[in-house]
């Protein structure tokens, strides 16, 4: 009996394992496109209002970047989800880590959700913000990663 239930261990961790694999894949592939779509707005709120060519160009290189994202944010949260629900990561005592890696993770959703309406604020010629702000826009998903990682990893509470 012991060895059948090593064996089922053992699948169980195997299974997990390529699950946590492709989540951490596309994890950071969606954040790649979270850092990288900000440094884009810095550029189009740099743009001189003469220079059409320009500002079309990054626009359309924001829209396909963020569409990407967006495709990549689902099976990141989904295998997440997976992990959480199917495999049981994060449940029983000593688990609060993982509330607050799920506010950390509607944080980082929240994020993707503005830098689309600040996508459609640039089409629309409707930016109030200054590169400067962006630079510091830029910033969040930095701390945000830097937060989920550490709350995974470490497990502090």
């Amino acid at each position: 009996m012991n060895a059948v239930w090593q064996i089922a261990v053992r699948r169980y961790t195997w299974h997990m394992l390529w699950i946590k694999a492709f989540h951490i894949v596309f994890v950071a592939s969606w954040f790649a496109g979270l850092f990288y779509l900000p440094r884009i707005f810095v550029n189009l709120a740099m743009v001189a209002p003469e220079s059409v060519a320009e500002r079309e160009r990054l626009l359309l290189m924001a829209q396909k970047l963020y569409r990407f994202t967006t495709l990549l944010a689902f099976p990141a949260v989904a295998l997440g989800l997976w992990l959480w629900w199917g495999e049981g990561i994060g449940w029983g005592p000593d688990n609060a880590w993982m509330h607050a890696k799920l506010a950390t993770v509607a944080l980082i959703l929240g994020y993707h959700h503005a830098c689309g309406s600040l996508l459609r604020k640039f089409v629309a010629h409707q930016n109030t913000h200054s590169h400067v702000w962006y630079r510091w826009f830029n910033e969040a998903p930095v701390l945000m990663l830097v937060v989920a990682v550490v709350l995974v990893v470490v497990k502090p509470f």
